[in-house]
């Protein structure tokens, strides 16, 4: 699925269909971390990249820990980048991946300023403020919170992500507008909402959000549902020099 960031902005996200990946991952896998063949992993993500345009060389990973590390990328990696949540960029044709199966796949950009991020907010990367680190990072590279733009791609919502009375108390405190419920009335997380209200305390209010859960919609990876599968990605890259 193609994603509107502005012009001169590259945005996507994949879902589970199209690779080459059998049971329990079928079929489009890109999650090296959740024990199928590294092989397989490595083609899906070469097939991803092509069908986007990219060159999958110049796709940028991150080794992703639920934290609030960003990093700020210029070149190509060699390897994911090590214990981040967040990247940003302003080279042009350096696509930025985030992977996910539930949590929150953040797409971020500044058309203007020529900027570009993606991050990762699960539970604990919001309450961390993983998103906010990111925005910042893209105002130090000339960014502008009102030129900003942001796209919230598909997470299990808050009427599906049951948690504890405990850790949803945990997390509202920091973000109240994380505070949910089930649709049976049990204490819920409704991640996304809770990063929406994080960009806009932080002068960004151009923000998309994708209506999928990514628990009751089966073309999509998802933890909740599966305890064995796979990971799609989200990317955010920068069109022509």
């Amino acid at each position: 699925m193609l994603v509107e960031l502005g012009p001169g902005v590259g945005a996507a996200v994949t879902d589970r269909r199209g690779g080459l990946s059998r049971p329990p991952y079928a079929a489009a896998n890109l999650g090296t971390h959740v024990g199928e063949d590294p092989a397989i992993v490595r083609a899906n993500r070469e097939l991803a990249a092509r069908r986007l345009g990219l060159d999958p060389a110049a796709v940028v990973w991150m080794d992703q820990t639920h934290g609030r590390e960003v990093a700020v990328v210029s070149n190509s990696q060699p390897a994911p980048v090590a214990a981040v949540d967040g990247l940003v960029t302003a080279t042009p044709a350096l696509a930025l991946a985030v992977l996910v199966a539930d949590c929150t796949p953040v797409l971020l950009a500044d058309p203007a300023a020529r900027v570009v991020a993606v991050a990762h907010a699960g539970r604990e990367g919001l309450r961390a403020g993983v998103v906010l680190l990111t925005v910042q990072r893209m105002l130090e590279l000339g960014a502008s919170a009102p030129g900003i733009r942001a796209w919230l791609g598909p997470a299990v919502c808050g009427a599906c992500y049951e948690v504890p009375p405990e850790l949803r108390a945990q997390v509202a405190t920091v973000v109240p507008a994380a505070h949910a419920s089930t649709r049976q009335g049990t204490p819920a997380l409704d991640i996304r909402a809770g990063v929406r209200a994080q960009l806009a305390g932080a002068g960004v209010d151009a923000v998309g959000t994708s209506p999928v859960c990514t628990a009751e919609d089966a073309r999509y990876y998802s933890v909740r549902r599966e305890a064995t599968t796979g990971r799609f990605a989200g990317y955010a890259w920068l069109v022509g020099q």
